[in-house]
């Protein structure tokens, strides 16, 4: 693996920070979703936090679970009442940020579940996403462990999620397309450092033999290889019911890499 950028919370006595990001299509949410349950089975984790930063909530989906509330729509609260410019409503909205983050936070046995969601106003409102990331930090306090489910960009997952990681994983399928996301990942983490990660490493995702080239192509590109999760036909019918990946059967050849995954991480 070439250089890290800057360093990780490893070692700081804060919770473990774990992104997965990737090109649309490529597993990634699927990924994070059995990472979770793995983390949950091996009870390694502590106080598990899964943050869906993906406005399309994937990762919500992949659970199966619900949300009533999304850090989107706390954020437009905060415009709406910034717009109206009460300053004894924004005063309110100050006071009770952190009862709105909690109340945004789904809790399913060891998981609690919080989603970014999509924010209808355009524009970048850095002093408000300054806010939501530092109530996002107050709350991932509370936590042992954070798995992130991010989109392909880094720059919105630093922006509006944390800026510090312990592990970056990042996802692709056995395509050159797909190892092309892998090098502009990487290139931003290293050389433009959008974000600070401790490690990053590349996971190949429906694999079907092959993996000594894989891992000469990462080896071409300077990235480490984290593991390799085989085309898995259990996972595929889950996804296409749309039932939870939580209650994949044990043996599922997919859950069994994420295992393996897990311990290298």
């Amino acid at each position: 693996m070439k250089g890290a950028a800057g360093s990780g919370a490893a070692g700081t006595g804060a919770a473990r920070r774990i992104a997965v990001v990737g090109k649309g299509g490529v597993g990634k949410t699927a990924l994070a979703a059995m990472l979770a349950r793995v983390l949950l089975d091996g009870r390694s984790a502590g106080r598990l936090l899964a943050i869906d930063a993906d406005p399309a909530l994937g990762l919500v989906q992949a659970l199966g679970l619900r949300v009533e509330k999304t850090m989107g729509q706390v954020r437009e609260t905060i415009l709406d009442a910034a717009r109206a410019g009460a300053d004894r409503e924004m005063a309110e909205i100050a006071a009770t940020l952190d009862y709105m983050v909690l109340e945004a936070l789904v809790e399913n046995g060891g998981l609690a579940l919080l989603a970014m969601g999509r924010s209808e106003s355009l524009g970048c409102f850095c002093a408000v996403n300054d806010v939501l990331r530092d109530a996002i930090r107050m709350l991932a306090d509370r936590f042992d462990t954070i798995l992130v489910d991010g989109e392909a960009g880094l720059e919105q997952l630093n922006r509006q999620v944390m800026d510090e990681l312990d592990r970056l994983v990042i996802v692709t399928d056995p395509s050159a397309r797909g190892l092309q996301t892998v090098a502009l990942l990487d290139e931003l983490v290293r050389e433009k450092q959008v974000i600070r990660c401790a490690r990053v490493g590349v996971v190949f995702n429906r694999v079907v033999g092959g993996e000594d080239t894989l891992a000469q192509s990462a080896a071409a590109l300077g990235v480490e290889v984290l593991g390799f999760i085989p085309q898995d036909p259990v996972l595929a019918r889950f996804d296409t019911e749309g039932r939870s990946l939580l209650d994949l059967p044990a043996d599922s050849a997919a859950l069994t890499a994420v295992r393996a995954l897990a311990a290298a991480l």
